[in-house]
């Protein structure tokens, strides 16, 4: 009897820190700098919901996945849907020297808030999400956000 071939099961990321790497990669941005902002986001929970509301494992908010067309309960989606909107940030942000602590006080607290306050919004949980993420993401000078 004919055996029908099967691709081995490891093409497909499974862990949520392949799902970072991969979404990482497509959308140019260092893994460890997506591997960190999931961290602080669901503790690498891909069933994580917020008292907000915001789903999954780079934490999106029903709104936002949607404006990204990415269903926030599918793990690969909503790490995707995270990293396109890390890169939108980074990019709105790209000529300002606080490039990538204004992309991550608009991750947390809204574009809305980092434009009101002109700069990170002088919230605490915002403040100590951005020291949280820079904290834990291996900064070596090939994992800028930029290279």
């Amino acid at each position: 009897s004919a055996s029908v071939y099967k691709p081995p099961a490891a093409a497909e990321p499974k862990t949520p820190a392949e799902l970072a790497a991969q979404a990482a990669k497509k959308y140019f941005l260092p893994d460890s700098f997506v591997r960190s902002v999931m961290k602080a986001e669901s503790g690498f929970q891909p069933n994580a919901v917020s008292p907000r509301g915001a789903i999954g494992l780079m934490q999106l908010m029903p709104d936002t996945a949607r404006e990204l067309g990415v269903d926030p309960r599918d793990p690969h989606q909503n790490a995707e849907g995270g990293a396109r909107y890390l890169r939108e940030l980074l990019a709105r942000y790209e000529s300002d020297p606080n490039q990538v602590q204004l992309a991550l006080a608009a991750y947390n607290a809204g574009p809305a808030a980092v434009d009101r306050y002109h700069g990170v919004p002088p919230f605490r949980e915002t403040r100590e999400y951005i020291l949280r993420v820079l904290k834990n993401w291996d900064q070596t000078p090939d994992n800028s956000p930029n290279k």
